[in-house]
């Protein structure tokens, strides 16, 4: 149950690819034209429109590969600013550090200011009014985490992108806990630049992951890397044309042939049902933790706006005890700690307290999964002793 970290398990084909590349093409997309290079690069380019159907994108050369979530948000967030030129940018209290520590790292060179709007400390949400009020005429990003990895929240991405789309402020969404979850479309959501990783919710492996840019943004986002692309040799300088402008080196073939299977199985089964299924696991652990006493869970008290998330806390065991004793005892796997969330651990209160025990679900868990979950949860919170009262000396 730490699906949020990386998915596992992985749909079968998603293995079956990855070793036929290994043992019988292991060639390099673009490096050549005998058959097991055309073939790789034809698996890749396969799972660029797999993913440009999936989110609904203009057009699949607008689908960039990079290294993981992370890669595709400093590219989309340094690429946007000009340290010559004054600047501002929003994010939210609900970030990953995926999108804070490279907005941070601007600020500390003087390139641009930043906002941070608030959430809310029950729900976990962002108020679209305050995200309006932040807007400057020299804002140049809005960045956001769709899905909290801490509470499960599922932000109002649609009313946001709106609101930039108005500003004509690029907004940048971080879809890591989000894609293959919760259904996105770029074009209705009015989304500028998607991130999202390949071996979560996707089911590649890790190593993976991809940025949609808006037809257009490419002259607006400067790569951050320049280098080989196996296209356009005779020329010194990148290439301009989409993906190669920010796709320099080799790809991860073995990754991305696995990620191409990954997305397959997801389309199959359509986002629609898996979010569905979310939608049942969540109900079920509402159900089962909710008269469990000493134990708080943090974020949406119900199904709407959050997916199979849930961090918790029992009264008299620090989160990795929990942790641990979730594994030993129970044979579940979680995450305890701040999970690279830091605003969000403080709108909480639980940042100065170990933060907080992570259970997150995926495509492959049934309610009878969960549900022994919070079994184990009700028998840990039964076994913590309650702090006994002092009494007063005679």
């Amino acid at each position: 149950m730490d699906n949020a970290a990386t998915s596992f398990p992985k749909p079968a084909g998603v293995n079956e690819a990855m070793v036929r590349y290994a043992t019988e093409l292991g060639a390099s997309a673009g490096r050549g034209g005998y058959a097991e290079a055309v073939e790789t690069g034809r698996l890749i380019n396969e799972c660029r429109e797999r993913i440009a159907r999936l989110f609904n994108c203009e057009y699949a050369r607008q689908v960039v590969f990079t290294l993981n979530c992370t890669d595709a948000l400093n590219t989309a967030i340094k690429g946007l600013i000009d340290p010559a030129k004054k600047s501002h940018v929003i994010c939210t209290a609900s970030d990953h550090n995926s999108i804070l520590r490279p907005i941070n790292a601007l600020v500390e060179r003087g390139w641009t200011t930043s906002t941070v709007i608030p959430i809310d400390p029950q729900t976990g949400l962002v108020d679209v009014d305050d995200v309006r009020r932040a807007i400057q005429p020299n804002t140049k990003l809005i960045a956001i985490t769709h899905t909290s990895n801490v509470t499960g929240a599922v932000q109002p991405i649609r009313l946001i992108g709106q609101l930039a789309r108005e500003c004509a402020v690029p907004f940048i969404v971080d879809a890591a806990q989000s894609a293959g979850h919760v259904p996105i479309d770029v074009q209705a959501d009015c989304i500028d630049l998607l991130a999202a990783p390949g071996h979560k919710a996707l089911f590649g492996p890790p190593g993976t992951g991809f940025l949609y840019l808006r037809p257009g943004m490419e002259k607006m986002v400067r790569p951050l890397r320049e280098g080989g692309t196996g296209s356009n040799s005779e020329h010194p300088t990148q290439p301009s044309v989409m993906p190669d402008r920010y796709e320099s080196g080799s790809h991860n073939s073995i990754g991305l042939i696995g990620l191409n299977e990954g997305v397959k199985w997801v389309a199959e089964q359509t986002v629609e049902k898996i979010h569905r299924l979310q939608l049942d696991l969540v109900r079920t652990f509402i159900d089962g933790v909710q008269s469990i006493e000493n134990l708080e869970y943090f974020g949406p008290h119900g199904v709407r706006n959050r997916i199979g998330v849930f961090s918790v806390r029992i009264e008299g065991i620090a989160p990795d005890a929990l942790a641990t004793r979730l594994e030993t005892e129970f044979g579940i796997l979680t995450r305890a700690g701040l999970h690279c969330a830091p605003h969000v651990h403080e709108a909480l209160g639980t940042s100065t307290t170990g933060g907080t025990t992570r259970l997150s679900f995926g495509a492959f868990l049934s309610t009878q999964d969960v549900k022994y979950a919070t079994d184990a949860l009700a028998q840990i919170a039964s076994s913590v002793e309650s702090p006994k009262p002092m009494q007063c000396a005679p």
